[in-house]
C-alpha cells in the first residue's frame, strides 16, 4: 500500500508541476498579447504621423518651388534692367562721341 501512495503522491506532484508550468505559459502568452497590442497602437500612431508628415513635406516642397520661381523672375528682371542700363550707356556714349565731332 505504501508503494501505491508514493506513486499517487508522485503523480499529484507531477500534475502540480505541469499545472504550474501551464499557468506560467498562459501568463507569458497574456503578456505577449498585451505587448503586441501596444506595438500595434504604436504602429498605427506612427502611420498617422507619417501621413501628416508627408502632407507637410508636399506643402513645403510646393512653397519652395514657388519661392525659387519668384527668385528667378527677380533675377531675370534685374538682369534685363542692368542690360538696358548698359545698352543705354553705350547708346549715349555713341551719340555723344559722334555729336562731339
Amino acid at each position: 500500500m505504501m508503494n501505491g501512495k508514493n506513486r499517487l503522491q508522485q503523480a499529484q506532484d507531477d500534475v502540480e508541476e505541469v499545472k504550474g508550468i501551464m499557468l506560467e505559459n498562459i501568463h507569458k502568452a497574456d503578456e505577449r498579447t498585451e505587448k503586441m497590442g501596444d506595438l500595434e497602437e504604436r504602429a498605427e500612431d506612427l502611420l498617422s504621423k507619417a501621413v501628416v508628415f508627408e502632407k507637410r513635406t508636399e506643402k513645403v516642397k510646393q512653397q519652395k518651388r514657388w519661392e525659387n520661381k519668384k527668385m528667378k523672375v527677380v533675377f531675370i528682371g534685374i538682369g534685363v534692367v542692368a542690360a538696358l542700363i548698359v545698352l543705354g550707356l553705350i547708346i549715349y556714349a555713341i551719340v555723344n562721341s559722334t555729336g562731339a565731332q
